[in-house]
């Protein structure tokens, strides 16, 4: 498990790591240089850098991240590199430590540029780059010269840009640009990576990301909870252990609610992807029309149907008794949005005992379900059909109203798998608005909340207990038809073998996301679909 932090929280591990275990910023601040230093004589001796030459500017802000700027320049001007200078900002509001390093270069006579507009210094195709403007304390919008400067770095088709822990301009919370951010090529980032370089469009910026030790003190050592975290094949030792002396019946039951009329795909891929993760049996609760295609696709899987049409209470009755078959529960892949599925849905809510799971279908029935809660309590008329969302007229947060709706509706630790489109249409609030706040709305998401919610996108985050996972496993190539019920189907499984909700949650996640590495690297991205996914389970769980 690795951490990551958020801009707030790499504040405080350096400041504790200076003041309370002592060793000097300057300290810091040379290691962090050194790095940024060696990545820069790294890419000159490739091949691809000895054709740029060895012309480097480091372009520096008048801020601490400047400072380390201004130090790389000095370093590697000492090792006869042709280094200069160029600093951008009112330098009688510059930090101590940019003050320091400006008089050490200096001293150490390293070129200082005054004017990049003039015939003084062309930055051109040649020059490699030191972004040093603005580090992870950057809070408001880059605008007036900053912004210039950003933009004229963007513009540089050929140059190459290394960006001292950040890319200037970019949010390390959000991962998306305070009003314009530079596009390096690489980022040396330290101590840990920044939530924001992770998630999208952030580690498109980034470039290609080195973390670099340069002597802070653990969160663990400086007490801190850090609350961001991602996993890599080295995490796979918690997949639950199988026992030589075992047999089916070791091992839980996975119970799946999926599948309307002819539509028996989502079940199928949710029941297998069950199968290859771990669970004893798995038994698929769907349309009666579904049952020839299932039977003959997976016959490993027990059955029960119900007719199609009308629900009569006597075959709720008769479904009722079948939920007490599984350990596991799990309801909404292609269950349609009918009365019917409704119906089902009221069922499970009313009777599951056991761990449970919605996707798909299900979610949007808990949309629908939770606005007709809204139209009780507010007048119809504010509520707008089309994103379920409550007008301000009424002066409450629809978003933590919807969230406490769900509290109530769900068991504790119910995991939720909404993707994005699913998941505004859950909380009532725009696709858009999530996309650039989604690790807020996940918090949000968590507030005296025990539920699990693992939010797909393109970088999925699964948050609970005031922790949140974000997944750096799969490709575009993922982006295809029953993907999502396959996830569905793999912590079903995890679940069944032995481990917690929340692990279950996000280990899935990542497993999901490694086979479709695998698959991708045999297939290529525009050729893998849901059941290559299923058919690379098997190598993403041998930790190989």
């Amino acid at each position: 498990m690795k951490y990551l932090v958020s801009s707030g929280e790499m504040k405080e591990i350096d400041k504790k790591t200076i003041d309370g275990m002592g060793i000097p910023a300057i300290v810091l601040m040379e290691r962090a240089a050194l790095k940024v230093a060696e990545a820069v004589e790294g890419y000159l001796k490739e091949p691809e850098g000895l054709y740029q030459g060895n012309k480097i500017l480091a372009i520096c802000g008048t801020g601490n991240n400047g400072a380390d700027g201004i130090a790389a320049a000095r370093i590697l001007s000492c090792k006869g590199h042709e280094a200069k200078i160029y600093v951008i900002g009112d330098r009688t509001k510059a930090s101590a430590l940019f003050t320091q390093q400006l008089e050490i270069a200096v001293n150490f006579g390293v070129p200082m540029i005054s004017n990049l507009d003039s015939a003084e210094y062309t930055i051109d195709n040649n020059t490699i780059l030191i972004d040093a403007v603005f580090g992870v304390g950057l809070n408001k919008e880059v605008t007036g010269i900053y912004r210039d400067i950003i933009d004229k770095i963007n513009l540089l088709v050929k140059r190459r840009v290394f960006s001292v822990d950040i890319p200037s301009g970019l949010s390390g919370d959000t991962g998306f640009p305070m009003g314009a951010a530079v596009k390096a090529d690489s980022t040396i980032t330290f101590g840990y990576l920044k939530a924001g370089m992770v998630m999208y469009p952030g580690c498109e910026y980034a470039g290609e990301v080195t973390t670099a030790d340069i002597g802070f003190a653990s969160g663990e050592k400086l007490g801190l909870n850090l609350k961001y975290f991602t996993y890599d094949k080295a995490d796979l030792k918690l997949l639950p252990l199988r026992k030589a002396y075992s047999n089916k019946g070791s091992y839980k039951k996975v119970f799946i609610i999926a599948g309307s009329s002819n539509m028996s795909g989502a079940a199928y891929f949710s029941a297998r992807a069950a199968y290859k993760t771990g669970a004893g049996l798995v038994k698929i609760m769907t349309n009666e029309k579904n049952r020839s295609i299932l039977q003959t696709s997976l016959p490993e899987a027990l059955l029960c149907t119900y007719p199609d049409g009308e629900l009569t209470a006597a075959m709720l009755h008769s479904l009722k008794e079948e939920l007490t078959w599984g350990d596991v529960l799990v309801i909404g892949p292609g269950i349609g949005r009918s009365k019917e599925a409704e119906k089902l849905l009221e069922l499970v809510l009313e009777n599951v005992k056991v761990p449970l799971i919605v996707d798909g279908d299900a979610i949007w029935l808990l949309g629908q379900k939770i606005s007709a809660l809204q139209k009780e309590k507010f007048s119809p008329d504010i509520l707008n059909e089309e994103n379920n969302t409550l007008s301000d007229k009424t002066g409450e947060n629809s978003l933590s109203y919807r969230v406490g709706y769900l509290k109530n509706l769900l068991p504790d630790n119910t995991i939720l798998t909404p993707h994005l489109k699913e998941l505004s249409y859950l909380l009532g609030v725009p696709v858009e608005r999530i996309q650039k706040g989604l690790l807020e709305i996940a918090d949000i998401c968590m507030e005296g909340n025990h539920n699990i919610y693992a939010i797909k996108d393109a970088r999925t985050v699964v948050a609970f207990e005031g922790k949140q996972y974000i997944n750096m496993s799969g490709n575009n190539g993922m982006a295809t038809g029953g993907s999502g019920d396959v996830l569905t189907g793999i912590i079903a499984g995890l679940i069944a073998g032995g481990l917690q909700e929340p692990a279950a949650a996000a280990l899935g996640v990542y497993l999901h996301g490694l086979a479709g590495d695998y698959a991708c690297r045999d297939l290529g991205e525009y050729s893998l679909m849901a059941t290559d996914i299923t058919d690379y389970i098997s190598r993403a769980m041998s930790r190989k």
